[in-house]
């Protein structure tokens, strides 16, 4: 009959222990890594878009393998509205024990970096950013250091956007501004500061302060300066412009077209004629010249970054070259009128 038991088998449990039936449902079976990192996504984010972009799947799929969680679980993770997302009371329980578990496969994926049977190493993928800048010497120095491994050169541009990368595992070192990801990604990722690197302006020619050999900070005032502004791989020096630019008159540029490559990027700030906040050590660019800035001297905080966990032979060899060539050339020597925001000075002193 419809609703009774069987002969023999007791009544569930739940029915008699109303407290008991309200418990969440302990999981039958293992939960994949990419729920939970789906979870993560949206638990540091707290917006699906922003998290979906973050891990590089549609929002549909984030939300479909976070409500499969939730399903799996027997639990509610996020509250929902039109206006912002939640963390409820079980999501922020999940929290902690997910975040381990992706530790700890991240860290199984480190530990096989070496190919089986202890042959040799696989490839390890640099983000150099861009040609022309101090990675590019590191580079050089730790090849010369372990031959026997392939270290192979990318240009992501952008620590922001090659940090998503890294924690994906597409690539395995870059360099930058540590001190300018959210804090989210840096409790994933390891760095070694490596450079205060002077800034420069690239003035395109015939602007009135291209004849100088140095531009003082000050002469910028009433310009726009392109930083990066509408680059969501760039975040953290579109911050830097910003702290450096405030109270100073200047203003970052507005948004240009999205660029690929040195030499589309060239041609865009030439139609644009709009100054540009770059490294000393950028590729020269046509239709523009390159001028140090000055009064103070403004610097970027360059750091080499990995995921935390990775061991691969390229990886000791990059941080021996980078520590070799930062104390040959007083690359972590801060000039005495040279400026850096407090937060990046107090990172820059830190070795993980």
């Amino acid at each position: 009959m419809t609703g009774e038991p069987r002969a023999g088998v007791p009544r569930a449990r739940e029915s008699r222990d109303p407290a008991r039936a309200r418990e969440p449902r302990v999981p039958t079976r293992d939960v994949e890594p990419r729920l939970l990192r789906a979870f993560v996504a949206v638990s540091e984010e707290l917006h699906f878009t922003r998290a979906a972009a973050r891990i590089y799947v549609s929002q549909q799929v984030l939300s479909r393998d976070v409500r499969r969680l939730e399903r799996e679980l027997g639990a509610e993770l996020f509250v929902r509205t039109t206006r912002q997302v939640t963390l409820t009371a079980e999501g922020e329980r999940l929290l902690p024990y997910a975040r381990r578990v992706l530790e700890a496969q991240d860290d199984l994926t480190a530990a096989f970096a070496r190919g089986g049977g202890g042959g040799a190493a696989r490839p390890l993928l640099v983000d150099l950013n861009s040609p022309g800048l101090v990675c590019g010497r590191i580079l050089e120095r730790a090849r010369e250091l372990a031959p026997e491994c392939e270290l192979m050169a990318r240009f992501e541009s952008g620590l922001t956007g090659a940090a998503a990368e890294m924690l994906a595992g597409r690539l395995d070192v870059s360099f930058g501004r540590y001190a300018g990801l959210e804090p989210a990604l840096r409790a994933r990722l390891a760095q070694q500061p490596v450079r205060y690197e002077p800034m420069a302006v690239l003035l395109p020619l015939g602007h009135h302060l291209a004849e100088l050999e140095a531009v003082p900070l000050g002469a910028l005032a009433g310009e726009s300066v392109y930083a990066g502004a509408g680059n969501p791989r760039t975040l953290e020096w579109t911050d830097l412009a910003h702290r450096l630019f405030e109270g100073r008159g200047i203003e970052v540029a507005p948004p240009a077209p999205l660029a690929v490559g040195t030499d589309e990027f060239g041609r865009i700030m030439a139609k644009n004629r709009t100054p540009v906040l770059v490294a000393v050590g950028f590729p020269a660019m046509p239709e523009a010249v390159l001028r140090p800035l000055i009064d103070p001297v403004p610097l970027s905080p360059v750091s080499m970054v990995w995921r935390k966990g990775l061991v691969h032979p390229g990886v000791d060899a990059l941080r021996t070259a980078a520590a070799e060539l930062a104390a040959d050339e007083g690359w972590l020597r801060r000039p005495r009128n040279g400026w850096v925001p407090a937060t990046d000075a107090l990172i820059m002193m830190r070795r993980d």
